[in-house]
């Protein structure tokens, strides 16, 4: 499922015509990726929790050429799912 199609879903099952349920979507999409960025936490009861956790560097290899690469450390989005989720 594309964006478009989340978006034709959610008018679908609330009622909301397309143009309010972009302007829905996107403020959810919008503040889960601020709370994010300033390295706080979502939790969605029986959805799940999103968090920011930090990957320290490693040593990786190239599938390609089998060479040993360092892979620098950075930060990821964990997604953990609700058990009404969890499949």
């Amino acid at each position: 499922m594309n964006k478009a199609e989340l978006i034709n879903a959610i008018a679908e099952e609330s009622g909301l015509s397309k143009v309010d349920s972009k302007k829905a979507l996107n403020g959810i999409l919008n503040a889960i990726a601020k709370e994010l960025k300033n390295g706080g936490k979502i939790t969605l009861v029986g959805h799940g929790t999103y968090q920011v956790i930090e990957k320290s560097a490693r040593t990786g290899i190239n599938p390609k050429t089998r060479e040993t690469i360092q892979i620098s450390a950075k930060k990821v989005v964990k997604f953990k799912p609700g058990a009404e989720l969890a499949l």
